[in-house]
């Protein structure tokens, strides 16, 4: 396979970053005192986090309507970090992207995510997030949703390459059929040996 890649995005939840949805609706209810099962309606079956994570509202707004429906008010930060502890490192994709970024690639990050959960990972957990990526292309930055086309077209934008010379992987095969629609070279994503295989087809170097 003779491509010219000359642009990798990654996309961050399960993939560069596992993480656990349940948890959070644990976390948060263990919090506020009260039933998870309400946690993950307000959050996660109505549109809030969706809201969120598009950018239509704010952190500070969420705050405010998830104490108004829960009758709840605990402190923003404590809300904040109970919702984002929920992530682990996918260390032999870390590896992947530590050969690539030494042997001189330029790296994205393409990921639907709120405020809250980025600015938990890019602290003390995960500093990786803030070293290895020359681009990064946020959902509730750019006010657009993968598989919404406006995200893919951003990111082409700020890759500064043509689509087919990005490679991105993504572990929701909407979101990659988008991305090839927008003329990105994509792959669902499974584990690191697919990526790492998935690269080589594609005559990417690696400093392995």
């Amino acid at each position: 396979m003779d491509r010219n890649i000359k642009f990798i995005y990654f996309d961050l939840g399960n993939v560069i970053l596992d993480f656990d949805h349940d948890l959070a609706c644990q976390n948060i209810a263990s919090l506020c005192g009260i039933e998870a099962g309400k946690v993950r309606q307000l959050v996660f079956e109505s549109e809030l986090q969706h809201r969120y994570e598009s950018g239509r509202v704010t952190t500070v707004e969420f705050y405010e309507e998830f104490c108004k429906q829960t009758g709840t008010q605990p402190n923003l930060g404590e809300l904040c970090y109970a919702a984002s502890s929920i992530f682990k490192l996918n260390a032999p994709v870390v590896s992947v992207i530590a050969q690539l970024k030494f042997t001189g690639h330029r790296l994205g990050i393409l990921s639907n995510t709120c405020e809250a959960h980025w600015e938990y990972a890019t602290k003390k957990p995960f500093g990786i997030l803030n070293h290895f990526f020359d681009v990064v292309v946020l959902s509730y930055e750019i006010g657009s949703m993968k598989p919404e086309p406006e995200i893919y077209e951003r990111a082409i934008e700020l890759a500064g390459v043509d689509a087919g010379e990005i490679f991105f992987m993504d572990d929701r095969p909407e979101n990659v059929e988008a991305a090839r629609e927008a003329g990105i070279d994509s792959v669902v994503f499974e584990n690191s040996e697919q990526l790492f295989n998935e690269l080589r087809k594609r005559n990417v170097a690696m400093n392995s």
